[in-house]
């Protein structure tokens, strides 16, 4: 049997061929090394005349199914198997056995106004039920991330419908219109519109748009974020957030989550205050002025003109000083022949409280 003919046949077919050849060290080597020691093996039996050539590698190769296809078969047959694979992988949404949790979940996070982050963990096992509830139905059937709109009655809508794959665990969603309330399911869409939900969410609600947006852009990184987002999540509010949200944070920052003065300070936090330097603190204000108009209109604000973005949207940050003021912001028609204006009144009243010191035998 040739060089060639062996290259035809995969590499598990040809390590048993060699296992039956009594080839040494066949279990380590590739397939290259494979071929080439069944090949010495089958001339050394050609030389010596013995009629087994008939051959323990033939009968060997006979023995596997794929010797039956021709070179062309058994290279689609390799081709449809890695699909498969791949498609396999694409569709298993379940969590790394060594990060598996112990139960499903989904926690979706407020980034800003107009992103959220949902993070999830999925066993093995819920995506086996998932396979099993949806029968036939299962080979169309798409890992499936679904955002609902929360109403102001509790009740919900389908907002968003976003196919996801295996190998994350995360996934950044744009939305619209803030303030607004969503939450989340992650389960599979089968082929017959049916939907088996591995997990729901937390409700959040974004914030309005304006100077965090503006000053700090997108996150990029929660462990560097996380009192923020945790924070905009609902975490400070009087309802406090989900369990979900605190609990994943606390796993995955190994500390605490909650107000500075319940997880940061503790006993004898300040036992030499009298050693230290005083504690040095100081605040400023920008005010952050921001609205839409026509794309080619003109506006100005206390008369200094402003840059329109292409969907005629526009951002101006200023310096709000400690005291009322009247700001005036106007946009007028390309032509000239229309003028609105609008006024705001802002006021910044700033005041410093009488410092506070700890008690250092307090236990938090």
């Amino acid at each position: 049997m040739t060089a060639a003919t062996l290259r035809t046949y995969t590499c598990k077919d040809l390590a048993q061929m060699a296992k039956k050849e009594g080839v040494a060290g066949w279990h380590s080597m590739r397939k290259e090394e494979l071929i080439d020691a069944l090949a010495k093996a089958s001339k050394r039996r050609r030389r010596t005349g013995d009629p087994s050539e008939t051959d323990s590698v033939a009968s060997a190769a006979a023995a596997s199914p794929l010797a039956r296809l021709s070179p062309a078969q058994r290279h689609a047959k390799t081709r449809i198997d890695a699909l498969r694979a791949r498609i396999s992988q694409m569709k298993n949404i379940a969590s790394p056995a060594e990060s598996e949790s112990d139960k499903d979940r989904i926690v979706l996070m407020v980034r800003d106004a107009y992103w959220l982050q949902a993070f999830w963990e999925v066993r093995a096992s819920s995506v086996e039920r998932a396979r099993t509830a949806l029968g036939h139905n299962w080979h169309g059937a798409k890992p499936t991330l679904r955002i609902y709109r929360v109403l102001e009655d509790g009740s919900s809508t389908l907002y968003r419908e976003i196919a996801i794959h295996g190998g994350v665990n995360h996934w950044y969603v744009d939305v619209s219109d803030p303030p607004n309330h969503f939450r989340a399911e992650l389960g599979y869409s089968g082929s017959n519109d049916a939907f088996y939900c591995l997990c729901r969410s937390n409700k959040v609600s974004t914030p309005m748009p304006g100077s965090t947006d503006a000053v700090n852009g997108n996150w990029n990184d929660v462990a560097e974020n996380a009192d923020r987002i945790y924070a905009m999540s609902g975490g400070y509010s009087p309802q406090g957030t989900s369990m979900e949200l605190q609990q994943l944070l606390e796993e995955r920052l190994q500390r605490r989550m909650g107000r500075p003065t319940e997880t940061r300070f503790g006993n004898g936090a300040s036992s030499m205050v009298d050693n230290r330097e005083e504690l040095s603190f100081a605040i400023d204000a920008e005010l952050v002025i921001y609205g839409a108009t026509a794309p080619n209109a003109h506006v100005t604000v206390e008369g200094e003109p402003v840059t329109l973005r292409p969907d005629g949207t526009f951002a101006v940050r200023m310096h709000l000083p400690d005291r009322r003021q009247v700001v005036p912001v106007v946009a007028s028609a390309p032509d000239g022949v229309e003028q609105k204006t609008i006024i705001l009144g802002i006021e910044r009243n700033t005041k410093e409280l009488e410092p506070m010191h700890r008690d250092s035998m307090r236990s938090f």
